[in-house]
C-alpha cells in the first residue's frame, strides 16, 4: 500500500469519479484524495467512492493549497496551465500523470522533467482514451514483421459530451485546431488546410467527416513501431450504435497495413468501442497507470524518467481490464 493517498486533481470531474470508482474497485483499501475547486462537490465525489476525503486543491500555490499532508501520486484530469501539480508531485518525489495537454503543448511538462530527471516519474497522459488507442494498435503490430501504415479514426459522439473540463479541452484543440502531426513517408510532418480533412469510416460503415488530430498516439506509435506512415482523424458525429437505435457510444477504428513475418501483404482492420462513451475507457487508462506507477498491480514501482502511457501498461492485463470494463474489440473487414 502507498505511503499515503493518491490525488486526483479534477477528481469531482467526470473523468475523476471513473478513475475514482476504477481504483476502488481494483484497490478496496488504497486511500484517494479528491481534488477540485469547490469542497462540496470533492466531498460527495469522495463520499461516492469511500475511503476517500474531498480537498481544494489550488493550482497557484506550490503546496497546492495541501500544506504538508503526504501524497503518493498526482493524477491532473484538467488543465494545469502553469504545470503547478508537476512541480509538487517532484518536490515531493512522487509520479505525475496529466491527461490535458496536447502534443503542441507539452514543452512545460518536458522542461520541468528536464531540469529535474531524477526527480519523479512523469506521463505524458494524453493519448486518446489514456490506453485505448495505443495499446490495441501495439498488440496488431505485434503480428507484423513490417508496419507500413497506421491509420486511426476515432469517432466521438456528439451527445458523449463528458464533463466540462473534457469539453473545454476539447474545444480548445478544435475550435481553432493547431496542426496536427502525422508521419508521411518517413518524416514527421504538420496537416493543415485541405491536408487537414478526412474521413472516419464507423463500425457500421458510415463515412463521417473528420479532421486531422494529434494526440501523443501519433508521435508514440510511429516511433514504437517504426512505421513511415501515421495519421489520427477525429469525427464528431452520431455512433452507430446511435444510428441503430441505441444509445451512444464511444468508437476508435486501427487500420494496420504492412507485411507479415513471412513478407506477405498483411492488413487488419479492428475497432475499440465501448457503449457508455469515452470516459469509461479514459478512467480506465488513468487508473491503470496510477496502478503501475505504484506497484500496486504487483510489480515494483516505477523508477524517475518520462513515459507515455503506453510504455506503462502491460497490454494482457490492460486488454482484459477493458473488457471486464464493458469495453470491446470487434474484428471489422478490412479494405
Amino acid at each position: 500500500m502507498p505511503p499515503g493517498p493518491v490525488l486526483l486533481v479534477g477528481g469531482s470531474g467526470a473523468v475523476g469519479r471513473w478513475t475514482a470508482q476504477l481504483l476502488r474497485a481494483a484497490h478496496p483499501d488504497a486511500p484517494l484524495l479528491i481534488g477540485g475547486r469547490d469542497l462540496a462537490r470533492a466531498d460527495g465525489a469522495a463520499a461516492e467512492v469511500g475511503n476517500a476525503e474531498g480537498v481544494v486543491v489550488d493550482l497557484a500555490a506550490d503546496d497546492l493549497g495541501l500544506g504538508g499532508r503526504p501524497v503518493s501520486a498526482v493524477a491532473v484530469l484538467l488543465r494545469d496551465d502553469g504545470v503547478a501539480a508537476l512541480r509538487f508531485a517532484q518536490a515531493r518525489g512522487v509520479p505525475h500523470v496529466s491527461i490535458a495537454p496536447g502534443l503542441h503543448e507539452i514543452g512545460p511538462e518536458v522542461a520541468a522533467y528536464a531540469h529535474r530527471p531524477g526527480a519523479a516519474p512523469v506521463v505524458l497522459g494524453t493519448e486518446w482514451l489514456v490506453g485505448a488507442t495505443t495499446v490495441p494498435a501495439l498488440a496488431l503490430a505485434g503480428e507484423f514483421g513490417r508496419v507500413h501504415d497506421i491509420t486511426i479514426g476515432a469517432l466521438l459522439d456528439d451527445e458523449d459530451v463528458g464533463g466540462p473540463a473534457q469539453v473545454a479541452d476539447l474545444e480548445r484543440v478544435t475550435a481553432v485546431p493547431p496542426p496536427a502531426l502525422a508521419r508521411r513517408d518517413g518524416a514527421f510532418v504538420w496537416r493543415t488546410g485541405d491536408d487537414a480533412e478526412g474521413v472516419v469510416r464507423a463500425v457500421d460503415g458510415t463515412a463521417v467527416a473528420a479532421s486531422a488530430f494529434s494526440p501523443h498516439d501519433v508521435l508514440g506509435l510511429a516511433t514504437a513501431t517504426g512505421a513511415p506512415n501515421v495519421r489520427f482523424d477525429l469525427a464528431t458525429g452520431v455512433s452507430s450504435t446511435r444510428r441503430a437505435g441505441g444509445p451512444a457510444s464511444t468508437e476508435i477504428l486501427l487500420e494496420l497495413a504492412g507485411e507479415d513475418r513471412a513478407g506477405r501483404p498483411l492488413r487488419v482492420r479492428r475497432a475499440v468501442v465501448h457503449p457508455q462513451g469515452q470516459l469509461p475507457l479514459t478512467g480506465l487508462g488513468v487508473a491503470m497507470v496510477l496502478e503501475r506507477l505504484l506497484g500496486l498491480d504487483g510489480g515494483p514501482a516505477v523508477p524517475a524518467g518520462l513515459y507515455f502511457p503506453y510504455q506503462l501498461l502491460d497490454p494482457t492485463a490492460y486488454l482484459a481490464r477493458l473488457e471486464r470494463a464493458g469495453g470491446r474489440i470487434l474484428v471489422l473487414e478490412a479494405p
